[in-house]
């Protein structure tokens, strides 16, 4: 199993980065791919794989923290890869924490594909193993490249969006709030996005 792969950005899509770490391409799943640039810094990214029979997958992660988070996430009955993705997505890893440790289960029912059911099942299996997550210790994120001066960045926001499990519905009401805001980055309107949506 990995733990970690150091390399280059070299491409960002909605639901994943690849990165190019001496000339081989990892093609990684991560919550939000837009706080990562394209360029020749080497940066580091946490990994967790995933074998089955029909696919090996890479979920990639910005810090050790963030990928323990998504593996407790992933051990509560229920939450696949792909919600424990969506839960991470917003970046506030701290009020992930703070709902889990204070019942809130109405809090974790605003992400994609997360039911009362599921939630509480989260707060049953988790409230009393989160101690190591303090409030300095969670998500180091790093600062989005300056998007283009069209709104290709609310665009790849939103497709993130869909990419994370959010319904249509829900994605169309928050770009009528994004639309209103001054020219943001992808990642700042990804983050806008999550927290109009767990609102």
């Amino acid at each position: 199993m990995y733990q970690y792969l150091n390399g280059k950005i070299v491409d960002i899509q909605p639901a994943y980065v690849v990165l190019d770490v001496n000339g081989v391409g990892y093609l990684i799943r991560v919550a939000n791919p837009f706080q990562f640039e394209v360029g020749d810094d080497l940066i580091k990214i946490y990994i967790h794989q995933t074998i089955s029979d029909t696919a090996q997958t890479l979920y990639g992660f910005s810090s050790l923290k963030e990928k323990q988070l998504f593996e407790k996430l992933l051990a509560v009955s229920g939450i696949g890869a792909k919600s424990a993705l969506a839960i991470l997505a917003n970046g506030d890893q701290q009020a992930i924490v703070d709902a889990i440790g204070q019942d809130n289960v109405t809090y974790l029912t605003k992400f994609p594909g997360i039911g009362k059911k599921t939630a509480q099942q989260i707060v049953l299996d988790l409230k009393d193993k989160l101690d190591d997550f303090s409030a300095n210790s969670l998500y180091e994120q790093k600062s989005a490249a300056v998007s283009p001066a069209d709104n290709a960045a609310l665009a790849d926001a939103l497709e993130a969006l869909t990419a994370l499990g959010y319904k249509d519905r829900d994605i169309k009401r928050v770009e009528k709030a994004l639309q209103k805001e001054p020219e943001q980055t992808t990642d700042t309107y990804l983050s806008m996005a999550l927290k109009l949506l767990t609102k």
